[in-house]
C-alpha cells in the first residue's frame, strides 16, 4: 500500500531535526576551539589624581547677648524721721466700692443739620410704638391724588423730657407734602426719652413713617 503524506512529512521532519542537531553541536566545537586561541588583551588605564585644595573656614563665635535687666525694686516707707519730706512717698487710699463719677456731658452738635451720635444703653421709644405714629399720620391730599407711596425717613431728636426738639428729613418721597406730614406725626406722639446710666440723654433717632393707600 502506498503511504500517506502526513506519514511521509513525519518522517522528512525527524530526519531534518537530527540534521539540524548535527550541525549545531559541529559549529559549537569549532567556535570553542577557536576561542582559545585568541590572544586576551589586556588594556591598562592610568587614573590621574589631582589634589583639591580646600580653603579654611573661619570658625566664628557666637556673641552672648546682654543680660536681662533687673526688676525694679519696690519703694518701701523708711521709719527715719531725719528723710526730707520731699523724699517721703505718702500712701493713697482707692475705695473700689465708690460709685464711678459721672459721664461727661454729650457733645453739643456744631452744625443743627448733621446729627451726632450720643451713646446710650437704652434708645429712646414712642410711646404706644410706632405704631401710634402711623396713627397720627394724616395723608396729604396732592399724594392721595398722584398715587404716592413709600417710607419717609426722618432723623428726630428727642430731649431728656422725651419731646422732639429737632427733626431732619433724610430720606424723602418728593415735594408732595409727606416730608412735612410725616414730622408733624412724630412730634404729635409723647415719647420715651434714651437712658445712659439710668439718666435721661437727649440723642438722634432715625424714624420710619409709611406712606400706604388703603
Amino acid at each position: 500500500m502506498r503511504e500517506s503524506p502526513t506519514k511521509e512529512l513525519k518522517l522528512r521532519y525527524k530526519k531534518i531535526l537530527e540534521l539540524g542537531l548535527v550541525v549545531s553541536l559541529i559549529l559549537h566545537i569549532f567556535l570553542m576551539q577557536a576561542s582559545k586561541k585568541v590572544k586576551e588583551r589586556t588594556i591598562e588605564r592610568t587614573v590621574k589624581l589631582e589634589a583639591v585644595q580646600v580653603e579654611e573656614i573661619p570658625q566664628t563665635q557666637q556673641e552672648r547677648s546682654a543680660p536681662a535687666p533687673s526688676r525694679p525694686t519696690v519703694p518701701i516707707a523708711s521709719e527715719d524721721e531725719t528723710l526730707p519730706e520731699d523724699e517721703t512717698i505718702d500712701f493713697t487710699d482707692i475705695d473700689l466700692d465708690a460709685e464711678p463719677p459721672p459721664p461727661p456731658p454729650p457733645p453739643e452738635a456744631i452744625d443743627d443739620s448733621v446729627p451726632v451720635f450720643v451713646p446710650h444703653d437704652e434708645p429712646p421709644e414712642p410711646i404706644g410704638g410706632y405704631a401710634a405714629i402711623q396713627s397720627k399720620l394724616v395723608y396729604p391730599e396732592i399724594a392721595r391724588k398722584a398715587g404716592v407711596e413709600g417710607r419717609v425717613m426722618i432723623w428726630a431728636q428727642i430731649g431728656v423730657d422725651g419731646s422732639v426738639m429737632r427733626t431732619r428729613v433724610m430720606k424723602s418721597l418728593g415735594p408732595n407734602g409727606c416730608d412735612e406730614a410725616a414730622i408733624s406725626a412724630i412730634k404729635a406722639v409723647k415719647w420715651k426719652p434714651a437712658m445712659q446710666r439710668d439718666k435721661p440723654v437727649r440723642v438722634w433717632v432715625a424714624v420710619p413713617v409709611d406712606f400706604r393707600l388703603k
